[in-house]
């Protein structure tokens, strides 16, 4: 569904909070209001404890289409559209928010108090914002190729000097055209890529056409904690390590033989390093098999 066609279910009062069954046994999806007016879409399937998962940049729910169905038969799995992509509402650059807490309001408005967390690239930036800043939410994290970011956090707006560099980006952008800059960044993903890397080439072409593309065309507010979340973290565990079982998935051609633990392992009690060979950004897609072997005794363990 289009930006769109929210739109206009919301005209005819149609979008609801909670859930609508769509006739499929242990299948619903829904919208949950957020902050400024917005919606939130997600997908819910299966019974057991809760698993969310966080998908990447210019991508939505439907990257993990592969891991739907087998982590759906052991627990209940919630894939949400980030604020800005999917069926969700989309951004603002007059509205200050971030990902992780949309993740937190799904969560109250779905009654989960914790859940497997599971992210992959910008999700896994949502999942370390998570760990760091509400780890009471958390039963286990599993952060692919990517953790908690070094970058300014919300208590560090946009200055001057990082609007103007903005706005020289943006004009560069429309003079490129969008389109060659979806190409350009198709080709990206997959560059990583191992043996098997064409088989995640026709979703993602899928995915990246339907993206609107708002946020490279636009100013962003700091939609993740960042270094906020660093100083978070190191502050929790100045006399003890965090407990929360956590899992760092790397595809081996994106590291290129550096294999060094990630840094937040030095924060974290119960902490694992994985790297999956022959395989490049998009795990979750380009080795599915391994991924869900692998995260499913990961949680199961836990």
């Amino acid at each position: 569904m289009s930006i769109t066609g929210i739109e206009r279910m919301k005209k005819y009062g149609l979008l609801i909070i909670g859930l609508l069954l769509t006739g499929c046994a242990g299948y619903r999806t829904g919208y949950v209001n957020v902050s400024g007016g917005g919606q939130l879409y997600y997908e819910e399937s299966g019974r057991g404890e809760p698993v969310l998962l966080l998908h990447g940049h210019s991508l939505d729910r439907r990257m993990w289409d592969e891991q739907w169905r087998p982590l759906s038969k052991h627990f209940r799995v919630v894939r949400p559209d980030f604020r800005g992509y999917g069926r969700s509402s989309e951004q603002r650059e007059d509205l200050p928010m971030t990902h992780v807490d949309d993740v937190l309001v799904l969560m109250d408005s779905l009654h989960i108090h914790k859940a497997h967390v599971i992210g992959l690239s910008m999700g896994a930036f949502v999942a370390g914002d998570m760990l760091a800043m509400y780890p009471e939410r958390m039963l286990t994290c599993v952060m692919a190729s990517g953790g908690i970011r070094n970058s300014k956090g919300p208590s560090e707006p946009m200055d001057s000097a990082e609007s103007s560099k903005r706005d020289k980006e943006i004009a560069a952008l429309k003079e490129k055209g969008v389109e060659r800059m979806k190409e350009e960044w198709l080709e990206q993903l997959m560059s990583s890529g191992g043996s098997q890397r064409e088989r995640m080439r026709r979703p993602l072409i899928r995915m990246i056409r339907e993206w609107s593309a708002w946020q490279p065309l636009h100013k962003e507010v700091r939609l993740f904690y960042g270094k906020e979340a660093w100083h978070h973290l190191k502050e929790r565990t100045q006399n003890e390590r965090l407990d929360v079982p956590t899992l760092f998935l790397r595809g081996a051609n994106e590291l290129k033989g550096k294999r060094t633990n990630p840094a937040e392992m030095r924060y974290l009690g119960h902490a694992q390093f994985l790297v999956i060979d022959d395989c490049g950004h998009m795990l979750n897609m380009e080795q599915p098999e391994t991924f869900n072997r692998v995260v499913l005794q990961f949680i199961q363990n836990h």
